[in-house]
């Protein structure tokens, strides 16, 4: 028999995950300070390539020739090619004399090397004079946070600091669009598609929505087909078989399509959610839109889909008093669930990204046990971490504010901030007689 200690829950089983968690932590305390000594001496050695270089009036060749040679003797002690380590440098040096104050907080363990990386790549789209200030105000965006979960709010604060407005650069950056074929081996190959984030997020949401629709019918028969029946293949599969299928034929094979009507596969759309500022919905401003869980996309595709959608309102809050809403039912009525899918924005397990619209509405406190299917007892959960909160020791609890607090099994808490508002509205001067900004 078991110890009742040693099942999860026990005294003995928690005391272990206990030391787990505290090597890990100081486990990751010594990778950083050995990952940011490397850094520093590759900046160095970058540095002394400089200054052993030639002249400033000599070629720009010799210069490339003194880094070449020191990348070469670091790579024998690496035991990595010298390319890699010339790259390597370049980038340590951008890191530690670009954007100091980020690693400095990497050191003391205000943020971890994957924050730093992600100040770093989306600093890099600012002119180098502001960087210092870019980094100031992304650390404290980082602080308490995950590094997937910041790294959209970091690419919208970027462009918004750009001297150039998004709409120009992304009115440059989809001309470069195409599509590439990279061979690949044991006869497979890469199709490779540059385009437009919210097309492409487009074309992969309605991907995954057909390949999930053919995995729900396994078990059935389909008229005239066997196929169906003894499909094993998995979502990944599905999906670049319909991929294909779309492409050389126009619909997937298995759609039941009868001339111009779409099949049960063909009616699927695409869908995507996206958070538009009202300044930049109404035209006075010009900055980029969150495509909630991925990245920035220009204002003027954010404005076409919000006026081509169906589902389109208004949404009033009061940031004096706060929105009360609640219904005696179970079922979350439509009104509020898009409601808490502008607040909460992606699933509220510390960390995650999954948007919105692909995750759950979960009533914090169980509805079968006394919870009301109300604003300040729902927040969004994926699947995965909906369930984690169902058959494990995991528990929250949503405080004011749309705020969540998690506990662990080890009783650790953290606190899940609900998403700062994608939107905000202050009071304006206005006259009377003056119309409606929209």
């Amino acid at each position: 028999m078991t110890d009742a200690a040693e099942t999860p829950g026990g005294e003995s089983y928690l005391a272990a995950i206990s030391g787990i968690v505290a090597d890990v932590e100081d486990v990751a305390l010594e990778v950083a300070r050995v990952q940011i000594r490397e850094l520093r001496v590759l900046a160095a050695a970058g540095r002394l390539a400089e200054e052993q270089g030639a002249p400033p009036n000599a070629k720009v060749t010799l210069h490339d020739m003194v880094l070449r040679s020191i990348s070469a003797e670091v790579a024998g002690a690496m035991r990595i090619t010298d390319r890699t380590v010339q790259r390597r440098i370049r980038e340590a040096r951008v890191t530690i004399e670009g954007f100091p104050a980020a690693v400095a907080a990497w050191e003391s363990g205000r943020i971890v090397q994957a924050h730093v990386r992600a100040i770093v790549e989306t600093g890099l789209n600012l002119p180098a004079e502001m960087w210092a200030e870019f980094e100031k105000v992304a650390i404290e965006r980082c602080e308490g946070d995950t590094p997937n979960r910041v790294r959209g709010e970091l690419e919208i604060l970027a462009h918004r600091m750009h001297p150039r407005t998004f709409a120009e650069r992304h009115e440059e950056a989809a001309a470069g669009r195409c599509v590439r074929l990279t061979p690949g081996r044991d006869g497979m190959s890469d199709v490779i598609a540059t385009l437009p984030t919210v097309i492409a997020e487009g074309i992969h949401d309605r991907l995954t929505q057909q390949a999930r629709a053919i995995i729900d019918t396994r078990g059935e028969r389909a008229t005239g087909s066997e196929i169906v029946a003894t499909d094993a293949r998995s979502i990944d599969q599905v999906r670049a078989d319909v991929f294909a299928d779309l492409l050389l034929a126009g619909t997937p094979a298995l759609d039941d399509t009868r001339d111009t009507t779409a099949g049960p596969l063909g009616a699927i759309r695409a869908r995507v959610q996206v958070l538009i500022p009202a300044a930049t919905l109404t035209g006075v401003d010009d900055g980029p839109c969150d495509l909630t869980g991925r990245s920035p996309i220009d204002p003027a595709t954010a404005r076409t889909l919000a006026g081509a959608t169906h589902v389109w309102e208004r949404l009033f809050h009061d940031p004096t008093t706060g929105v009360t809403v609640a219904t005696d039912s179970y079922r979350v009525p439509s009104g509020m669930r898009r409601f808490l899918q502008a607040r909460d924005q992606h699933c509220r397990f510390p960390g995650c990204r999954v948007a919105a619209i692909r995750c759950e509405v979960d009533h914090t406190h169980d509805h079968a046990l006394g919870g009301g299917t109300e604003l300040s007892n729902l927040a969004h959960l994926c699947q995965r971490h909906h369930s984690m909160k169902q058959f494990t020791a995991w528990r929250v609890r949503q405080l004011s504010g749309g705020v969540l607090e998690w506990t662990s099994p080890l009783g650790r808490t953290y606190r899940e901030d609900a998403p700062t508002p994608a939107v905000a509205f202050t009071p304006a001067e206005t006259t009377p007689g003056d119309p409606a900004p929209f």
